[in-house]
């Protein structure tokens, strides 16, 4: 009888996990044309981009982009995604995805475990959710404020934080996440919304053959370039999958391979031929990371393959940070080499905290052309920053 065991998993040294996932994520060098173009492409080639509102410095959209594509500016990776060629919804969390993913959404109802659809659906009157979408669909492109007010409801109460009151508002959501409308816009009166036949004309009515949980996994994988078969956000929306018997068999079938790094007690699953993937060698540039940039994703591989501990500390009250509360790491020649806290006061982008890495010389050329580039970005005047500490 032939044996059922699984096959033994590659070892990928450190080393070789760090250039592997520098050059997956496209940090060696910029791989893609500059603006519109490349923003389209690199949202193609990372399958997708999470999403935070917070706008500090850029959100961490915009950080993710401008990090890999050049002649782009804070609010373009929106500008020239929205509409058309990209909707939002869960993968890792709320992400931006490829116009090409939306009908294995559209026939998959995905949601965060977080999301507690059934508690909104207790709040919603389908009523109220029809008259919500017959009216999004005559008027077109409506944020919640553009359209009529049903009313309040119970908001929803995550451990403190709040979802809407607006009933009209939880309508969009639930609306939203049942892929009837998507995000097609951000303007000052937050997310604006429309029908996914006017928003994403080419995909709206594609069909698909893959079963979704294969599709996501897939995805996933490719998205974390080395994705942890323990639990942990990198999961996210397809947390189910992962105890399930669909990784050992796209495993057993080699469309997968189980991966172990020398310092991780994990396992890890990579695309099958990974190690055949031909990269660019890191060029001479600086690059700041957004604090979810994709090749953060696990904290516990980048600890192992960049030696690098990196927490993010924003939602932590002022007295638990070690470092500070919008803090985004460095990376510089294919290694995380510092971290920056940064804001943009005054038409200047200012740096109030600069640490560098124990045993790292910091290239100062690099980081104020980094800083530079940046603040152009930003529509900032000027960069100013002090000098370097070491990081404790």
């Amino acid at each position: 009888m032939a044996s059922t065991s699984r096959p033994s998993p590659t070892v990928l040294q450190p080393d070789k996990a760090r250039r592997y996932l520098i050059g997956q994520h496209g940090l060696a060098r910029p791989l893609h044309p500059p603006g519109a173009r490349g923003a389209r492409a690199l949202l193609k080639a990372l399958r997708c981009i999470q999403l935070d509102p917070l706008d500090v410095i850029g959100t961490n959209a915009d950080l993710v982009a401008l990090a890999r594509v050049d002649g782009l500016a804070r609010g373009d990776v929106y500008r020239h995604l929205l509409p058309g060629h990209a909707f939002e919804h869960f993968a890792k969390e709320r992400c931006l995805l490829p116009a090409s993913a939306f009908p294995y959404y559209r026939d998959h109802a995905v949601q965060a475990p977080w999301w507690r659809q059934t508690e909104r659906l207790k709040r919603i009157p389908e009523s109220v959710l029809d008259a919500v979408l017959d009216e999004v669909t005559r008027k077109g492109p409506s944020s919640s404020r553009d359209l009529t007010d049903h009313g309040t409801v119970k908001p929803l109460d995550w451990s403190g934080w709040k979802s809407t009151a607006r009933a009209t508002a939880m309508a969009l959501d639930v609306l939203w996440t049942r892929c009837q409308v998507v995000v097609c816009g951000r303007g000052p009166g937050g997310k604006i919304y429309d029908i996914p036949h006017r928003a994403l004309p080419r995909m709206a009515a594609a069909s698909v053959k893959t079963p979704f949980q294969r599709w996501a996994l897939l995805e996933r994988v490719e998205a974390a370039g080395l994705l942890s078969r323990a639990s942990g956000p990198h999961w996210s929306s397809i947390s189910d999958v992962r105890t399930a018997s669909l990784p050992d068999t796209l495993i057993a079938e080699g469309a997968l391979e189980e991966v172990s790094v020398p310092g991780s007690p994990r396992r890890y699953l990579a695309p099958t031929g990974f190690r055949e993937r031909e990269f660019p060698e890191p060029d001479a540039r600086m690059r700041i990371l957004g604090p979810l940039d994709p090749v953060l994703w696990d904290r516990g591989l980048v600890r192992v393959a960049f030696g690098f501990d990196y927490v993010w500390e924003v939602y932590k009250p002022a007295e638990q940070r070690q470092w500070g509360w919008y803090v985004c790491p460095l990376l510089h020649r294919g290694k995380l080499v510092g971290r920056l806290e940064a804001r943009v006061r005054e038409g200047e982008l200012q740096v109030d905290n600069l640490w560098r890495e124990k045993g790292v010389k910091l290239d100062d050329a690099a980081l104020d052309e980094a800083l530079a580039r940046h603040a152009v970005a930003c529509g900032a005047q000027l960069a100013r920053r002090p000098r370097a500490r070491v990081a404790s």
